[in-house]
């Protein structure tokens, strides 16, 4: 795998009762950049994360990830090499603090348990962190808040505050912007523009707008297979990607 590369996968392939659900897919992700995964329902986008992170294991095919080999390896190890993934449903704990859900992300670092018992002092030593990290993605009013209470774009900039908690070297977004009015759409794709400044990140994602405006890479899949990829003006002008993925037919 060439120095440029982070993640690559070969030929990874997912069967569900002889359905192939992900099919031989080649995916190469360079490092630092924005790598965007479409295409239409069911085409495996999600299959492919659930794979890449280690929530499914594949039915054949290879995952490489900074030249390690991680096909066979549990997701809580895959999580510490560096490789951390962002829920599409908001993965909070919802009756504590926005400071509180940083913090105990935070403590992960430790690489021991959550100390929930541990005195308050002890815990605060992870404060100043924390509230940088908040500041980081845009939260830094709400610091005192409960989960519960933030509006849903703000709870998603929690949710990705706790991941870059972990220190990822590469982020794996699953529809970051999924179910956001137009303001937090904005606010969150100037978010990921920001993270990725120092990481690499790839993202399942349905706004085009925000494929567009965000990527340097799309890979379009469809069927589980890989139909098409290079950067936006190359994929939206593909005649079988603009049929498969956007409903319009050959011109």
């Amino acid at each position: 795998m060439s120095e440029d590369i982070i993640l690559q996968t070969e030929g990874l392939t997912k069967e569900f009762a002889g359905f192939a659900a992900v099919g031989g897919v080649d995916l190469s992700v360079r490092r630092g950049s924005i790598h965007a995964l479409i295409g239409p329902n069911g085409a495996g986008k999600t299959t492919c994360f659930n794979l890449l992170t280690k929530f499914l294991s594949p039915t054949s095919g290879r995952i490489v990830f900074n030249d390690r080999d991680i096909t066979a390896m549990q997701p809580a190890d895959v999580a510490r090499l560096g490789l951390v993934r962002s829920f599409q449903i908001s993965a909070v704990f919802p009756h504590m603090t926005v400071l509180e859900n940083v913090r105990i992300a935070l403590q992960r670092l430790r690489g021991g348990s959550l100390d929930f018992w541990r005195s308050k002092s002890v815990l605060d030593q992870y404060n100043a962190r924390a509230l940088e990290l908040i500041d980081d993605v845009g939260l830094a009013d709400y610091a005192g808040w409960t989960a519960v209470e933030l509006p849903y774009g703000r709870k998603r900039a929690l949710e990705i505050a706790t991941t870059l908690a972990l220190d990822p070297e590469m982020l794996l977004l699953d529809e970051p912007t999924a179910g956001m009015g137009h303001e937090d759409i904005a606010r969150i794709a100037q978010l990921i523009k920001r993270v990725s400044a120092s990481r690499t990140v790839l993202m399942v994602e349905h706004n085009l707008s925000v494929v567009a405006d965000l990527s340097d890479t799309i890979t379009v899949l469809t069927r589980g297979r890989v139909l098409a990829e290079g950067d936006y003006a190359t994929v939206s002008n593909n005649p079988e990607v603009r049929e498969a993925y956007m409903g319009v037919g050959h011109a």
